[in-house]
C-alpha cells in the first residue's frame, strides 16, 4: 500500500524538481535485481544519492513529499520549483 501511496508524490517530485533531481521509481517485482542492487529490505525504499552516486541517506515505509524535500535541504541541496 505505501508503494501506490509513493507514486504520485514521486510523480509530483519530478514535474516540479526534475530540472535539478533525478527522481526515478524501481519496481521491484519488474527488476528483481534492483533488491541486491540497492540493498532494498523493505518497500518502499527512497535512497538519496549525491551527483557521484555515493548514498546520502536511506528512508524505509512512505515519506511524504514535505519530508523528501526537507531532507534534501538537510543534506545540503537547494531546491526550487521548476517555472
Amino acid at each position: 500500500m505505501s508503494c501506490k501511496m509513493m507514486t504520485p508524490v514521486l510523480e509530483e517530485l519530478k514535474k516540479e524538481y526534475g530540472h535539478q533531481l533525478a527522481v526515478d521509481f524501481i519496481d521491484v517485482n519488474e527488476d528483481a535485481s534492483a533488491t541486491g542492487k540497492y540493498k532494498i529490505e523493505l518497500i518502499p525504499t527512497q535512497i538519496f544519492f549525491d551527483a557521484t552516486g555515493k548514498e546520502l541517506f536511506r528512508h524505509e515505509g512512505f515519506m511524504a513529499k514535505e519530508a523528501i524535500l526537507a531532507k534534501w535541504q538537510e543534506v545540503g541541496v537547494a531546491l526550487a520549483k521548476k517555472e
